[in-house]
């Protein structure tokens, strides 16, 4: 993509999964504030006291949880919330259980700790969500982990209260499964979809539970570097001295910013989740110019997930066979200049992801050109 680009081609990027919307005036004016005041020294490694108050008083409000500043941290983005999970929590040869198609650092942080990752496959006739079938027949007595991703990323499967606990009866047989709640997207959220946070709808595993969330997706705050875990004390505790040993803790200056994030006006969050919502359909109506590339309308997060499985083993113009969906997104980068992401980088084939964090014009003119490039493909049956 990168020398399409330098040679002077119009490549629109839609493979970059991050807000293109700026960060709030208010929050930019609280992250200066603080600098000016001097609020430039280390916070506390579990981070800054009124961050933590925030969080606790946001996940009380409109998540209907309720913990004690005891058991939240503030980390460098909602990753290192995961890796320092991890760090203390994994023995080799332990498993995660990943919902394909999944976010593709899950998989590289089970690997980092010796842990195997275990995928169990959602495909698109269950919406993308995992089954309490599946889920019980995945469970092994190795099994440490249960990742959960709601929103989800890439697919935007949206679980309603009722087949959460439908899988924590499952979780309530299987007492030593812990599960990590990745709810970085809630607030993207479409058709009047209400989001459930795992923990409230099963409230009976919070003691097994950490909540992941952060700021980066809801803020426009990718750069800011701030991402919160809520869980058992004595996780977040161990959590805690990990940190300490790999980053004394988060930035004060992003902190502040995020403290004005979470208690300052909240417009800007719906504004950015009804642009989301008008993007998603954008790109619904484009794809369905080829009905033989299938679209589940995502029901949150800012990606669509399109299979491509009718185009596999299709010639091209020149002779040349897709062979797989990395060859097909290769195919209309190089002849459509849209770049996408293959579904086997999330585990789950023949797929692609384009990122909607684009503006409404890149959008439609992608979608054409991924129509006009497919129209080209001569599928062999």
């Amino acid at each position: 993509m990168k020398e399409l680009a330098a040679l002077g081609h119009d490549v629109i990027d839609l493979g970059v999964g991050e807000r293109d919307f700026d960060t709030p005036a208010h929050i930019i004016e609280a992250a200066y504030a603080a600098a000016r005041a001097g609020d430039t020294r280390y916070t506390p490694t579990v981070g800054a006291q009124d961050l933590r108050q925030a969080i606790v008083n946001k996940l009380t409000r409109e998540n209907n949880l309720r913990y004690s500043t005891d058991e939240v941290i503030v980390s460098n983005g909602a990753k290192q919330v995961i890796y320092d999970a991890l760090m203390v929590t994994m023995e080799p040869g332990e498993e995660v259980l990943l919902c394909a198609p999944y976010f593709d650092i899950y998989n590289t942080m089970t690997h980092v700790f010796g842990g195997t990752p275990k995928v169990i496959t959602c495909g698109a006739q269950d919406s993308f969500q995992l089954t309490p079938q599946a889920l019980e027949d995945a469970i092994s007595l190795a099994t440490r982990w249960l990742f959960l991703n709601p929103p989800s990323h890439p697919a935007g499967a949206v679980y309603t209260a009722d087949v959460l606990r439908a899988l924590g009866e499952v979780l309530s047989r299987h007492p030593r499964v812990q599960i990590l709640a990745d709810e970085i997207y809630e607030h993207i959220i479409f058709d009047g979809r209400e989001f459930v946070s795992f923990a409230a709808a099963c409230p009976e595993l919070r003691d097994r539970t950490l909540c992941v969330n952060g700021v980066s997706k809801s803020y426009a705050m990718t750069g800011w570097r701030i991402g919160y875990g809520a869980g058992p004390q004595a996780l977040i505790a161990a959590m805690t001295k990990v940190q300490s040993q790999i980053t004394s803790g988060a930035s004060s200056i992003s902190q502040a910013a995020a403290l004005a994030a979470l208690t300052g006006p909240q417009d800007n969050v719906s504004q950015f989740k009804e642009a989301f919502e008008r993007r998603r359909n954008i790109v619904l109506d484009g794809i369905a110019q080829c009905p033989d590339l299938t679209l589940e309308p995502p029901g949150g997060a800012f990606y669509t997930f399109i299979g491509c499985g009718a185009f596999i083993g299709a010639r091209a113009p020149d002779g040349s066979h897709i062979d797989d969906d990395v060859g097909f997104c290769q195919y209309w980068l190089n002849e459509g200049l849209v770049a996408a992401i293959p579904g086997s980088a999330y585990g789950l084939s023949p797929f692609f992801r384009l990122s909607t964090a684009a503006s409404d014009d890149e959008l439609s003119k992608a979608t054409q050109r991924i129509v006009s490039c497919v129209a080209t493909l001569t599928r062999v049956d």
